[in-house]
């Protein structure tokens, strides 16, 4: 069978028990794949570019520079966290356990997987944790 598109996603209406079907783990793990290749070449560009920092005398100048590489820092951490999650994503494709809501089990739903692949609750469980989260900080 010829891969799956975004569009095809989108669109399938199988049964329940062909949800998360080899096509659909595999249209996932590239995707993820592609998305940790994007990751790994913004750090590498991150440190190319801090490497070529250039001594500036104008504080005001110096002042703004670090705060562009403080913020371009930042990013990257987040980005370092979500390649953690990618891979964990991609152990569980490895596993066919991908797809299915860590709370309840149930599928999480192909239209989130496409928003998020990284997604690991339903929307519903999703938006549980966060009402308990801000009840708890409340």
């Amino acid at each position: 069978m010829a891969k799956l598109t975004e569009q095809d996603i989108r669109d399938w209406k199988g049964p329940e028990d062909d949800y998360m079907n080899a096509d659909h783990l595999e249209f996932f793990r590239e995707r993820l794949i592609q998305m940790k290749a994007e990751l790994v070449a913004n750090a590498s560009q991150t440190t190319s570019h801090l490497q070529e920092q250039e001594a500036t005398p104008d504080p005001a100048d110096r002042a703004t520079l670090e705060e562009e590489y403080a913020l371009e820092l930042r990013t990257r951490d987040r980005e370092r966290k979500l390649l953690l999650k990618i891979d964990s994503t991609l152990r569980k494709i490895a596993e066919e356990n991908y797809g299915y809501c860590e709370d309840t089990g149930e599928p999480i739903g192909l239209p989130r997987l496409l928003a998020r692949p990284t997604a690991s609750l339903s929307l519903e469980a999703q938006e549980r944790r966060e009402r308990q989260k801000k009840q708890y900080a409340d």
